[in-house]
């Protein structure tokens, strides 16, 4: 046993010491993939064998925000749209937003350009810490995963206290997605963290994962992603495709808004499959601070003799810290709610 141990260490040093990521090992010309990328019954979360639905009838909400400024009833109605995806799916797609989908699409064709750039470029960028405002890796947690996600990803923190621009890569410089967000007046969000995704065509995606079955942390994602797909969330016991909208916005909701809701709203749990059709790029913008100290329960309006509180107050890391726990029966929230119960 410890043999293997030692043996799969040494591949995931030799994987990592490359710096060039999955991207690397594709452009490497493989043909089968190595083994620390592989799946099997151990690693996969407890209901990634249901089925699929092909059913092109039921997706997600698109919900159209065209003249919901000038139209108070439409504007209603919108509203309740939003409410009943919340409640029932935990994810939708909001289309006429507002912004255009030629600055979408350059998004996409910056963070194209960083991953498919010359190795020796992007490794200046390359690193495990934690602490860096900006980080290309592939596999934040590539020595204690049980499997790794066949993406590499370019990390952005921004806040108040957000780095120069020309900190950034220069192939991102240009994208209008990369800038200081206005999150000064939001309680919630003190920072947010720009997760751009690059997930490389694999020859056997059959026995590799994306990124494998979760829900995210915290309150709320917003997504941009290509017209690749691959993207599914698991509904009433089953998985849809997120089918790709051109111009659309993918919205999700996390852990901590389940929290706050008292479980009326829904942090659905989703993952990215592998596919051989081409490389996918998805950009996902994710509202939380994981260092902020203050404190969430459910919201105290929400709660009565008949609806009783069933979280404790925590924080952002306590919700990463119950997530990190290996046990894939139970959710971070369902950690969190036994304990509350025991208590």
């Amino acid at each position: 046993m410890g043999s293997i141990t030692c043996d799969r260490v040494s591949e995931l040093k030799a994987f990592d010491d490359t710096k060039a990521g999955v991207k690397g090992l594709v452009d490497a010309g493989i043909t089968t993939i190595p083994q620390i990328f592989i799946q099997d019954h151990h690693t996969k979360y407890k209901f990634d064998d249901k089925p699929i639905c092909r059913d092109p009838k039921i997706s997600i909400p698109i919900i159209n925000l065209q003249r919901i400024h000038k139209d108070s009833s439409l504007r209603s109605q919108v509203i309740d749209q939003i409410r009943s995806a919340c409640e029932e799916w935990g994810f939708f797609q909001v289309i006429n937003h507002g912004i255009p989908t030629s600055i979408l699409d350059q998004a996409v064709d910056g963070i194209r350009r960083f991953f498919e750039q010359d190795v020796e470029v992007k490794q200046k960028y390359y690193s495990r810490d934690y602490s860096k405002k900006i980080k290309y890796c592939s596999n934040l947690n590539l020595y204690s995963a049980p499997t790794l996600f066949w993406k590499d990803t370019l990390s952005c923190v921004m806040g108040r206290d957000f780095s120069n621009p020309e900190d950034l890569p220069e192939a991102c410089r240009d994208n209008d997605h990369i800038q200081q967000p206005n999150v000064e007046n939001i309680g919630c969000v003190e920072e947010m963290t720009i997760g751009n995704s690059y997930y490389p065509e694999c020859p056997q995606p059959e026995l590799s994962i994306g990124i494998a079955t979760h829900s995210d942390p915290g309150f709320v994602t917003v997504l941009i992603q290509d017209q690749i797909g691959g993207l599914q969330v698991f509904h009433e016991d089953q998985w849809f495709d997120i089918a790709p909208v051109p111009g659309a916005l993918v919205v999700n909701l996390g852990y901590m808004m389940q929290l706050i809701t008292n479980d009326k709203f829904k942090s659905a749990y989703h993952r990215v499959l592998s596919n051989k059709e081409g490389s996918r790029i998805s950009i996902g913008s994710f509202f939380m601070n994981n260092s902020c100290s203050r404190r969430y329960g459910p919201i105290k309006e929400l709660l009565s003799e008949v609806n009783p509180p069933l979280y404790p107050e925590i924080t952002l890391k306590d919700i990463y810290n119950n997530q990190s726990l290996k046990n894939n029966e139970l959710s971070a929230l369902d950690k969190l709610k036994l304990a509350s119960q025991s208590g």
